[in-house]
């Protein structure tokens, strides 16, 4: 009887372990889905003084879709280019830090982290200050004729990306750097004394083997990227505006609620589907 008690309690230990965390994500994220999917299906004529009716308005979807599909497209041309910045950015230096940095590793680590301990409205604000007008920057690129002497960065696609790419950083790094810092070290000595180049030695056992960091970093700056507002609202103009900028204004500034929530539901399914999509291409085992 004891023994089968231990045994049944030892099969519950994972569960009961779990529950917490599986708590959690339904209170905060399961039931505001759906109650975020039921209120993109409510009556478009209803408003907050009236009341909303739930009438199927499947309609909705189509509505806005057609409405604001530039904003999507900008959306997600914007994440995908932040995201190739950060990969060419964070890539070379998650590898420094866990292969060249010696006793320097972790200062570097906290270098990276750092910035995130800084509000990312506060970061974003340090943007506009770095791409002023009367910036040393602009000064600097107009004297090089890099930049039009009327030419700015500020309020452009150019701050955007810039500022969306900054702050996604440390996500696309650290990944990386655990994937390398795994890395058996014997292979890299292996490929060398089997005359491998550095450069073979990086095509053929390195990046390989630091793929997983790869995928998993790319999904943790795209995802978040495409779903930014603040980047957009703050460093661009209503031409540069994305996906977050019109749901923001749908609710808080329109009171369309199922506006709102309709285009909220097609981010969320889009870009779902596009993380499945990229995990089937790029092998699912490599973010195991």
């Amino acid at each position: 009887m004891t023994a089968s008690r231990s045994g049944r309690r030892r099969r519950l230990l994972p569960y009961l372990l779990a529950a917490p965390g599986a708590l959690w994500l339904v209170v905060f994220f399961l039931l505001p889905a759906i109650q975020l999917g039921a209120t993109s299906l409510y009556d478009p004529a209803g408003s907050l003084t009236s009341g909303y009716a739930m009438t199927w308005s499947f309609g909705n979807y189509p509505d806005a879709i057609g409405a604001y599909w530039v904003h999507f497209g900008r959306s997600f041309g914007y994440a995908g280019l932040a995201t190739a910045l950060a990969l060419l950015l964070g890539y070379p230096l998650a590898y420094a830090i866990a292969l060249r940095a010696g006793r320097w590793q972790n200062l570097l680590l906290v270098c990276v982290v750092a910035p995130m301990f800084t509000s990312f409205l506060v970061r974003t604000l340090a943007w506009k200050t770095v791409l002023s007008d009367t910036g040393t920057l602009v000064g600097l690129l107009r004297d090089l004729h890099l930049l039009a002497p009327d030419g700015r960065l500020l309020a452009s696609p150019v701050a955007v990306v810039t500022s969306l790419t900054y702050g996604y950083l440390p996500f696309m790094v650290l990944p990386i750097y655990a994937s390398l810092q795994r890395l058996d070290r014997r292979l890299l000595e292996a490929a060398r004394d089997l005359n491998a180049r550095p450069a073979q030695v990086f095509r053929t056992v390195t990046l390989p083997l630091s793929l997983p960091g790869v995928v998993a970093g790319t999904l943790l700056t795209f995802i978040p990227a495409a779903g930014d507002y603040i980047s957009a609202e703050l460093l661009g103009t209503p031409n540069e505006y994305m996906i977050g900028n019109v749901i923001d204004a749908a609710f808080l500034v329109r009171l369309d609620y199922p506006q709102g929530a309709a285009l909220s539901v097609v981010l969320l399914l889009v870009i779902l589907a596009l993380a499945v999509g990229y995990l089937r291409r790029g092998g699912a085992e490599e973010v195991g």
